[in-house]
């Protein structure tokens, strides 16, 4: 659903997102949570197979399912709406040298390719603890802290990142099965509830379809 084109900001009253806006754009919470818990046996299985790390497989399946989700290409900033004409995911990367910075990745359809440009993008941040940064797209950001064992987390508001973010800690095995406790949080004014639960059910389906491939 990628087009070509800059980034511009629209008249949000003459969007599909036009109730939203004008309901939550002044909202002292505007971001929304869902938690969900996610069956990777299949991918786990398949990362094995192919030698990739499973943030990295999450993360393709995650931006594959985010460039069929229309909602994903507005984004609230302030007193404005942003239409891009591409999406991304923006992995947190921990800093050789300490501390955190956030790495953008263009998407591509071809895993193999991805995997490339994740290993190359996310190494250099880590070694030079500067963030990578691709302004031309409307990102979905990813913070796996998979040292630790976590339920969810809830919503945080800055005023200033208003992007759609996924959290997840340690995979959990259960019987022959693993599981991913998943949180995703949302601007209001990008999307309903509705819409993120259809687009977790792309992210999903992605993954069954990667994992069965």
């Amino acid at each position: 659903m990628d087009r070509d084109g800059p980034v511009r900001e629209v008249d949000p009253l003459t969007t599909p997102r036009a109730a939203s806006w004008q309901l939550f754009r002044h909202a002292p919470m505007p971001m929304v949570t869902i938690l969900q818990t996610w069956d990777i046996t299949g991918l786990l299985s398949f990362g094995e197979r192919k030698r990739y790390g499973l943030t990295r497989l999450l993360c393709w399946c995650i931006g594959q399912a985010a460039r069929q989700t229309e909602e994903l290409y507005l984004l609230p900033a302030g007193e404005k709406l942003l239409a891009y004409d591409k999406v991304g995911v923006s992995v947190i990367v921990a800093a050789r040298g300490g501390g955190l910075c956030s790495c953008d990745l263009p998407l591509s359809d071809d895993l193999s390719s991805f995997a490339g440009t994740y290993r190359t993008l996310t190494r250099a941040a880590a070694e030079t603890g500067q963030d990578h940064t691709l302004a031309d797209r409307m990102m979905v950001g990813i913070s796996p802290l998979v040292q630790y064992e976590l339920d969810g987390v809830m919503n945080f508001y800055s005023g200033v990142y208003n992007n759609p973010m996924f959290f997840w800690g340690k995979y959990r095995r259960e019987g022959e099965g693993v599981k991913l406790p998943v949180s995703f949080q949302f601007h209001h004014v990008q999307m309903d509830g509705l819409e993120a639960c259809a687009f977790l059910q792309r992210v999903q389906e992605t993954i069954r379809a990667l994992a069965d491939g």
